[in-house]
C-alpha cells in the first residue's frame, strides 16, 4: 500500500535528524498481574466505577507484552530510527521500592535487544504516569520519598539496560500528573486538591533531577525530559484576561520548564508554597540535560473566569471546576480532532521560537517527544494532513534558528487513552480491540514514504 502526499514534498531535514514514534507501557502492555508485576495507580483508578468513560481498563490493552516482536516488526517496516517506549515502574519494582522483579527487567531486555536487531534505537521513558500503587497509598508524588524511590528505580533500570540504551527520558508530562491526577482528580490517583497539589509538581521535578544523577552515575550520556507545552493565547487585552492567561502559562508551562532549565521557579510566592529545602532541591532539579523534550498538541486560549465566553464545563475532555482563577476558551476557526482539540500547526513554530527567545543558551537542543492526533478510521486523511502541517511548522522553527534534533509521533498504536478508555485512536496502526489484530493506517504508509524520501536526501 502506498499513500498520496497531501501537498508538495516536505522540506529536507538534517541527515542526523531523529525520526521516531512513541508509546507508553500503561497504555499498550497489558499483562497486568503477570510475571510479578505490581499494581499501578492507574490499575486501581480504572477499576473504580465511573472513572473511565467507556468503563474499560488496561488489563489487556494492546497486549504489547506478548506481541512486542510483532510491534517491533511494524517499527522496522515503518523505517523510524528510534522508538520511545516507557518502562513500567511496577513491573520492575512492584511495590515502588524494595525487591526488584527480575522477570520485569527480562521483558525490557528482550524488547531492547529486538529493537536493536531491527535497527531501531530504544529510547526508554522511566515514568509515564504508572506510579506503583504501594507508593501511592503512602502519598505518592505528594511525598518526597517517592522522588527518592524513583531515583533508586532509575538506577536499577540503567544497571540492566544502560549498556545498550543511548538516550534516556526521566519523566513524561509531570504537569498532567499534577493537574489532572492530584489537582482535578480526573486521572490517577484521582485526588482533588486544586492548588494543594503543587507538592506533586516539586517532587516529580526532584525525582527527575535525582534520576539524572543516577543515570549519569551509570554512564548515561544522552538524557532528556518530556514536558508538555503549548502557547497560551490571551482571550483579550483586558487586565483580567491578561492576568488569567499569565497564571495559566505559569502553571502549565513555566512551572515545569524553568526549574529544569534555569534552576529557579518562575514566581517567589509560588516557590514559598513548595515543600522541603527548595533552594537546594533546585540545584538537583537543574542538572544539565543533553536535550529537552517537548510534547505538543495544541495552544490554549485563556481568559478570566466568569466572563462572557468562559470555558464550558467540559474543555477538551477535561471538566474544569468553576473556582479556578482562569478559564480556557474555545479556539475557533481551526479544524478539530476527534478529541475536540484545535489543529494549529503554526502554534508549534510559535512555541519553539518563544522557548528559544525566553531561555536562550540555557535551552539545550530540543526533541519533539510527542505530537499526534485522535481520529477514527483507517483512511486517515486528517491524520496525514495533521502530521504534514506540523512537520512543516517544525521545519519553520528550525529555519528560524531553533535547534531541533528529532520528532516522535504519538503514537505507534491505537491504545488505552487514559480516562477516555478506548474511545480515542491516536495510532498510526489500527488495533482491533477484540482480536488485537494490527492494521497499518494510511498515515503509517505516508510516514514510511516520507522517511524513505528523507533518507534519499
Amino acid at each position: 500500500m502506498t499513500s498520496e502526499p497531501v501537498s508538495d514534498a516536505l522540506p529536507r531535514f538534517p541527515r542526523d535528524f531523529v525520526w521516531g514514534v512513541s508509546t507508553s507501557a500503561a497504555q499498550i502492555e497489558g499483562a497486568v498481574g503477570e510475571d510479578g508485576r505490581g499494581l499501578s495507580a492507574w490499575d486501581v483508578f480504572a477499576a473504580r466505577a465511573g472513572r473511565i468513560k467507556d468503563g474499560s481498563d488496561a488489563r489487556v490493552a494492546t497486549d504489547h507484552y506478548h506481541r512486542y516482536r510483532e510491534d517491533v516488526g511494524l517499527l522496522r517496516e515503518l523505517g523510524v530510527g528510534a522508538y520511545r517506549f516507557s518502562v513500567a515502574w511496577p513491573r520492575v519494582v512492584p511495590d515502588g521500592d524494595g525487591a526488584v522483579n527480575g522477570a520485569g527487567l527480562d521483558f525490557y531486555d528482550r524488547l531492547v535487544d529486538a529493537l536493536l536487531a531491527a535497527g531501531v534505537a530504544p529510547v526508554p521513558t522511566l515514568f509515564h504516569w504508572d506510579t506503583p500503587q504501594a507508593l501511592e497509598e503512602r502519598g505518592g508524588w505528594l511525598r518526597r520519598e517517592t522522588a527518592e524511590r524513583f531515583a533508586a528505580y532509575a538506577d536499577v533500570v540503567a544497571g540492566r539496560l544502560g549498556d545498550r540504551v543511548e538516550r534516556w527520558i526521566t519523566l513524561n508530562e509531570p504537569a498532567e500528573v499534577t493537574l489532572l491526577g492530584y489537582g482535578l482528580g480526573q486521572h490517577a490517583p484521582g485526588r482533588q486538591l486544586l492548588f494543594e497539589a503543587l507538592p506533586a509538581a516539586h517532587h516529580q521535578l526532584l525525582g527527575h533531577g535525582l534520576a539524572v544523577q543516577a543515570l549519569r552515575a551509570r554512564g548515561a550520556r544522552s538524557i532528556g525530559i518530556a514536558n508538555s507545552h503549548g502557547p497560551t493565547w490571551t482571550a483579550s487585552a483586558s487586565e483580567a484576561d491578561t492576568a488569567a492567561a499569565g497564571l495559566y502559562d505559569l502553571l502549565l508551562n513555566r512551572l515545569f520548564a524553568e526549574p529544569v532549565l534555569l534552576g529557579r521557579y518562575p514566581d517567589e510566592e509560588l516557590a514559598a508554597l513548595l515543600p522541603g529545602p527548595v533552594a537546594e532541591d533546585l540545584k538537583v532539579i537543574s542538572q544539565p540535560l543533553d536535550w529537552y523534550g517537548i510534547n505538543y498538541y495544541q495552544p490554549t486560549l485563556v481568559g478570566a473566569p466568569g466572563a462572557d465566553g468562559a470555558a464550558a464545563a467540559d474543555f477538551g475532555g477535561i471538566r474544569l471546576p468553576p473556582e479556578l482563577p482562569f478559564a480556557p476558551r474555545e479556539i475557533e476557526g481551526y479544524p478539530r480532532t476527534d478529541f475536540g482539540w484545535p489543529v494549529v500547526p503554526e502554534a508549534l513554530t510559535e512555541l519553539l521560537v518563544s522557548f528559544r527567545e525566553r531561555y536562550g543558551d540555557r535551552l539545550p537542543p530540543v526533541v519533539i517527544t510527542e505530537n499526534g492526533c485522535a481520529y477514527e478510521g483507517t483512511e486517515d486523511r486528517e491524520r496525514i494532513a495533521f502530521l504534514d502541517g506540523h512537520l512543516r511548522a517544525l521545519h519553520a522553527a528550525m529555519a528560524a534558528g531553533v535547534d531541533v534534533r528529532g520528532y516522535f509521533v504519538w503514537s505507534l498504536l491505537d491504545n488505552f487513552e487514559w480516562a477516555e478508555g478506548y474511545a480515542r485512536r491516536f495510532g498510526l496502526v489500527h488495533v482491533d480491540y477484540t482480536t488485537l489484530e494490527r492494521t497499518p493506517k494510511a498515515s503509517y504508509h505516508w510516514l514510511r514514504d516520507v522517511l524513505r524520501e528523507q533518507a534519499r536526501g
